[in-house]
């Protein structure tokens, strides 16, 4: 693995759950046990990006109890740094259940998130001054907004800090039926995305949240660019082959160019946090290629690939692995 730079070079924020999910594909009224994990779209980038090398830091606000300090000490296992996180006596830790299917039946999750520590933050409770110190991107998604009026109101002051700051800002629109309306979540993403520099997105997500759409996604991309005025747009592409075959791919759009990728036959353990490695993978390439989107795509394709073929939220992968597959090192036989 690489050697850490002393300094994070990226700050994210977001919710962070416990997960809970029934092993061996049983349904949730047929467990007897649930394998546990933890979760969460923002620390999943962070512990990513510090396995691929870069520092990291996250910054959420959780209650001071046996879960909030399993999430922290999950987060530390794998080199983040949690030292900015807001710790409460009260409200709850969310927790989410993810129940496996097998075609044809789809797999399912269930949130029990209400009246959870991030939701009841409030502006002012994070410096993000002293957060961004040396820092040269912030990261977060559209799940943090969606939480809270007052999540939304502290993702607005993060965003705005970080600009005021000179940091890059990075946005995964991660849109959640369950967490809100496409109407609320146009209104507020769309209002965020003046301060955002790189949009990471999905195929769905580009007509739901910005009722964008085109005859391919390089269109779809440029008219995000066009309306936003972004650096650089990235659209994850995935394809279902069936409940555990996909193929994946992405593409990214910047100065009026396309650029695409290989596509991935996936064969999946457990997609669950996918779209946040590509995130990490992404940032990477971008941040160590001096801003070239190719190098940020093949790095977030690689590295989203190998995240899905591991069980739980986080990518347990490594440098090596990533820059072995982008090489073209995707054997079938053994290595030994």
């Amino acid at each position: 693995m690489a050697i850490k730079e002393s300094k994070n070079r990226v700050v994210t924020f977001g919710e962070t759950m416990i997960r809970l999910s029934p092993p061996d594909y049983a349904r949730f009224e047929q467990a007897e046990s649930m394998d546990v994990n933890v979760g969460g779209s923002e620390m999943n980038v962070a512990v990513a990006l510090t396995r691929l090398g870069l520092n990291s830091a996250f910054l959420t606000r959780l209650t001071d109890n046996p879960f909030g300090r399993m999430i922290v000490n999950k987060a530390r296992e794998h080199g983040v740094d949690t030292s900015g996180v807001v710790w409460t006596k009260e409200d709850r830790v969310g927790k989410y259940f993810v129940e496996f299917g097998a075609n044809p039946r789809p797999s399912s999750v269930i949130y029990d998130r209400k009246d959870s520590a991030i939701s009841k933050i409030s502006p002012g409770e994070i410096d993000w001054e002293e957060a961004f110190s040396e820092a040269e991107l912030f990261h977060t998604s559209g799940i943090t907004p969606a939480l809270s009026s007052s999540a939304a109101e502290v993702t607005g002051e993060a965003m705005r800090a970080a600009k005021e700051e000179g940091l890059k800002v990075s946005v995964d629109s991660n849109y959640r039926t369950k967490l809100w309306s496409e109407e609320e979540a146009g209104r507020c993403m769309s209002e965020l995305m003046e301060y955002t520099d790189i949009l990471i997105t999905t195929e769905e997500d580009t007509e739901r949240v910005f009722d964008l759409t085109g005859e391919d996604y390089a269109q779809v991309a440029e008219k995000l660019v066009d309306k936003f005025g972004f650096e650089v747009v990235a659209i994850t592409l995935r394809e279902n082959v069936s409940m555990w075959k996909n193929n994946w791919t992405a593409i990214a759009y910047a100065d009026g160019e396309t650029y695409t990728d290989m596509t991935y036959e996936l064969e999946l353990v457990d997609r669950v946090g996918g779209g946040d490695s590509f995130s990490a993978g992404f940032l990477y390439g971008y941040l160590t290629g001096e801003g070239d989107p190719q190098r940020a795509l093949e790095y977030g394709n690689a590295t989203s690939a190998i995240k899905q073929t591991n069980p739980g939220d986080l990518n347990w992968t490594n440098l090596e692995e990533v820059e072995s597959l982008v090489e073209g090192g995707g054997r079938m036989r053994i290595d030994r």
